[in-house]
């Protein structure tokens, strides 16, 4: 390998084109871009005019085994994103998909195991895993300082959206097209960030309301119940109908709690561990003493800029990844088995997840499934740049 990989983005709507930029302006030291594809000629035609040096393809099996690139960033409709990936990884290529992986965690299990038997880097962008408040949460809970976990909740609640973000693509908002809603294309930041700090529960009850909101075939706004192999419980709850939104993460441990809200994290460290006080003591309304402190970080999240520096550097330099392919198969369960109880009555559903059953019920919905719009104003608005809303607000 060179010093300077060479990168291909595949996709170039909104996310896409944000990152052929980022890649393009040499914002990621060690890459180049070097092709980009979409099966819109608008978007090509723009690649043309903004970036005429760089070579473009309307097809991602030409582009794939053309030879232009080393590596692909895959930001296309969530159903393409294992497909692409899988044919990558096996010509030999190193791949970054836009989360999710897919909408069936049987089908991006199989692209992670296609990254494994090529041997090649294989991530997803699941970019709010560089913000330093969920780093040092994450490192308290792994220490044990908070003790054993006893609950976690997490309202996230801010990615408000209107019918006009649903109307400007016709992939959105279907099961055809989209695969879910809420869960399955602004949540999975959350969802993976709530199990890459807690860890990964043993059973999830869920109710998914469907066009609640907006006109779409899909759920906007989602509630989840679940329980953690120790016996501990968390709540989940998201929408994209509420305005304003909340973002609070609260987790409480037999040693304390913390809470993430408006860029802070809280903490709360007993002095005493709380199983042994309410065992031992002597009282009946105990006051356990504690100390607080609270922390904002000085230094802003690096958010998807990071994720390709990272799978750049991951790829030259071998540095481990921020998030591995293979961690895209958690949060990915976790809305796949959020669907599925929702869809059998709300009934717990076990982890390790019914794949089988899942995409039997999926399919039957994506069978009715519809187009709700033409989806012409896609290409209409889109500016290159990270937008606010795909970071982490609070």
């Amino acid at each position: 390998m060179s010093d300077a990989i060479r990168i291909a983005v595949i996709g170039i709507g909104h996310m896409g084109t944000a990152h052929a930029r980022c890649v393009h302006s040499y914002a990621i030291v060690g890459a180049r871009l070097t092709a980009v594809c979409d099966t819109n000629p608008a978007r090509l035609a723009w690649a043309a005019r903004e970036m005429p040096e760089v070579l473009r393809f309307p097809d991602y099996h030409q582009l794939i085994a053309s030879g232009a690139a080393d590596a692909v960033i895959i930001a296309v409709p969530h159903p393409l994103h294992s497909l692409i990936a899988r044919e990558a990884l096996g010509a030999g290529l190193h791949a970054l998909s836009e989360k999710p992986l897919d909408i069936r965690v049987s089908e991006a299990r199989k692209a992670v195991q296609a990254g494994k038997e090529a041997g090649k880097v294989f991530a997803v962008m699941l970019n709010q895993r560089t913000n330093p408040i969920f780093q040092r949460a994450r490192d308290i809970v792994a220490s044990g300082e908070l003790g054993q976990l006893k609950r976690s909740v997490w309202i996230i609640t801010n990615w408000y959206r209107t019918q006009h973000y649903y109307d400007s693509g016709d992939w959105r908002a279907s099961w055809r097209g989209e695969g879910g809603g809420v869960l399955l294309n602004q949540a999975p930041h959350n969802l993976d960030l709530w199990q890459w700090i807690c860890g990964m529960p043993v059973e999830i009850t869920a109710r998914c309301d469907l066009a609640k909101y907006h006109h779409i075939e899909v759920e906007d706004e989602a509630t989840l119940f679940v329980r953690y192999a120790n016996g501990a419980t968390g709540c989940f709850i998201t929408s994209t109908g509420e305005s304003p939104g909340t973002n609070r993460l609260e987790i409480s441990g037999t040693r304390g709690k913390l809470v993430l809200e408006e860029g802070k994290l809280r903490r709360w460290q007993l002095r005493e561990d709380e199983e042994e006080v309410r065992f031992s003591s002597q009282v009946s309304f105990a006051q356990i003493p504690y100390d607080y402190s609270d922390w904002i970080p000085d230094t802003e999240p690096t958010a998807h800029a990071g994720i390709l520096q990272n799978f750049a550097n991951a790829i030259l330099k071998g540095e481990p990844l921020l998030s591995p392919a293979e961690d895209g198969l958690k949060e990915l369960t976790l809305s796949n088995a959020a669907y599925l109880s929702s869809w059998e009555g709300g009934r717990p559903v076990a982890l390790p997840l019914d794949e089988a059953r899942f995409d039997e019920l999926l399919a039957q919905r994506q069978a009715e499934s519809k187009a709700l719009n033409d989806g012409q104003g896609m290409a209409h608005d889109i500016t290159g740049e990270y937008s606010h809303r795909w970071q982490t607000n609070w």
